[in-house]
């Protein structure tokens, strides 16, 4: 008899055999897996009386919290499809993704209720709002409080609801190259493979302490949350990560690992008061994003004795397609071991990576000529949520093309060089040029406007927008971020302005982007905080 892969086993696992084990760490709040366990259940058996199905989908609009990771579990066990929004977010875009996704429920952290409340006329579909109160909020109008919710709730596991592998457990949205982020439907086997990566090439452990910086929005926390949970890892919740803080949870909770976006790892490196705590552990830490500068891999590693792991993927792909592991037969020490490090790496176990040049060609692994990263696997996503079209752009002869071009080494490292879909990584975030190029356009002084990454030490990148006025017309750099911010989210704010008397175009009209990064990469970075 075949068993599906079920990420639901990776909880079932754990409070089996870690029951009285640590789970759960958040602030005041320590559960053990059984604990832990139960909460995700009765959190399951609530949403049932609500009217939830196998198949319906469950919003959720939070921090980093055990009430997240609780959602994790509590939706999958019951069949549902949970929808993590990016809290980072404006009001109009929670909207469009509740909207898109046809969520029934939304589970709100009290900081974020009112963002809710503000589009709640627009979501006719969304008939249950439910509050996980962050310490001593009240309940909103118009909200259940979640605590309430499952009290009384039975403790075991819910009815499987006949699961399948292929059965979504997630959709997550994603920037991608518009201004209308696409929804990446994510499958039980999708995760449970993923799972397995990330335990095999980060070795993780029941031993292991993980610090969760990384937002738990991001492609359910880079999987995390399955593959710690199935290893009986004890999570270690912080809520808004700052320098002292973490140094803070590193020494008290005795933190062995941790995933992060490169601006994490800046303030860490950058503390001021690095000696004043007793950090017995030596930490592994998982980067992914814009990749961070060597100077950030050697610091990590040769002043604090601290692992550097870097990896690649996308939310379509949940999300490890390669690890920048240095191996043993490559003899690499020193630098030339940290130059290892910084690339992209290689193709993870049941991956399969090709970078393909015109024509649809694989590339030499020659490390200079440039092809678009396409990868095939079981990690590869379902398809996006309602957009059969951009599906059968993305997935193309069973591979899925990333859109980042890319050098591949004659040890099968690779190496991003650009991305085709310009897109802007800056502090592990996704920021769409042409969403940030659309809010210039809305200025009355902007004639033409155009929108790169340029390197920033601490977010990885960050946009830079060339500007042509309009004749006659003036304006000022400041006035131009700051009339982004106030339209959209301010990690997606251009950080630097050009004025330009023209743009780069080809003879029929299009943008050569390549050139305004030919011009500005590696161009001192103008900070607006």
């Amino acid at each position: 008899m075949e068993v599906p892969l079920l990420v639901n086993d990776f909880l079932r696992r754990a409070v089996k055999l870690y029951g009285e084990s640590e789970a759960v760490v958040d602030g005041a709040n320590r559960f053990s897996y059984a604990e832990y366990g139960a909460r995700c259940y009765q959190l399951g058996h609530a949403l049932q009386i609500l009217g939830v199905k196998k198949g319906d989908r469950v919003g959720i609009l939070s921090p980093n919290s055990h009430h997240f990771l609780e959602a994790f579990y509590g939706t999958a066990s019951i069949g549902a499809v949970l929808v993590p929004l990016n809290y980072r977010l404006i009001a109009a875009d929670f909207e469009y993704c509740l909207q898109h996704a046809g969520a029934s429920v939304i589970l709100a952290d009290s900081d974020l209720t009112e963002s809710v409340d503000a589009i709640r006329t627009s979501l006719p579909d969304l008939k249950h709002f439910v509050v996980a109160r962050y310490g001593d909020a009240p309940v909103a109008d118009g909200w259940t409080d979640w605590e309430t919710l499952i009290a009384g709730q039975p403790t075991t596991p819910p009815v499987d609801p006949g699961l399948d592998e292929n059965d979504l457990v997630s959709i997550n949205y994603t920037s991608g190259t518009t201004a209308r982020p696409k929804g990446v439907m994510l499958t039980h086997r999708n995760f449970y493979v993923n799972a397995y990566n990330y335990i095999s090439h980060f070795g993780i452990t029941h031993d292991d302490v993980d610090m969760w910086t990384l937002p738990l929005f991001h492609c359910n926390g880079w999987g995390g949350p399955y593959a710690l949970t199935a290893m009986g890892a004890k999570h270690v919740i912080v809520r808004a990560p700052n320098d002292a803080e973490m140094y803070e949870v590193i020494e008290r909770e005795g933190i062995t690992f941790a995933c992060m976006a490169p601006a994490v790892l800046a303030r860490i490196l950058e503390y001021a008061h690095k000696d004043r705590h007793n950090i017995k552990t030596k930490p592994r830490f998982v980067i992914a994003g814009a990749p961070p500068p060597l100077t950030f891999v050697k610091r990590l590693e040769e002043e604090l004795g601290w692992t550097f792991i870097q990896i690649y993927g996308l939310t379509e792909t949940a999300p490890i397609l390669t690890i920048a592991e240095v191996k043993p037969h490559l003899n690499a020490r020193g630098d030339q071991a940290i130059a290892i490090k910084g690339r992209a790496g290689q193709e993870g176990v049941g991956v399969e990576i090709r970078v393909l040049g015109e024509g649809g060609e694989d590339v030499p692994w020659d490390d200079e000529t440039v092809g678009e990263v396409c990868a095939r696997g079981n990690m590869v996503f379902k398809g996006y949520w309602n957009q059969p079209d951009e599906t059968a752009k993305a997935i193309v002869d069973g591979y899925f093309h990333t859109g980042d071009l890319a050098t591949i080494n004659k040890d099968g490292y690779i190496n991003i060089v650009d991305r085709a879909k310009d897109v802007i990584i800056s502090g592990g975030e996704n920021v769409s040029s042409i969403e940030v190029e659309d809010t210039l356009y809305k200025h009355p002084a902007v004639l033409e406007a155009a929108v790169i990454g340029v390197p920033h030490e601490q977010w990885g990148e960050t946009p830079l927008a060339a500007v042509v006025l309009r004749e006659g017309a003036k304006a000022t750099d400041r006035e131009l971020i700051e009339f982004c911010r106030e339209r959209m989210a301010h990690f997606k704010a251009p950080t630097r302005i050009e004025f330009v008397s023209a743009l780069p175009r080809t003879a029929t009209g299009k943008l050569k982007k390549f050139e305004l990064r030919e011009e500005y990469w590696g161009g001192k970075t103008r900070r607006v905080n």
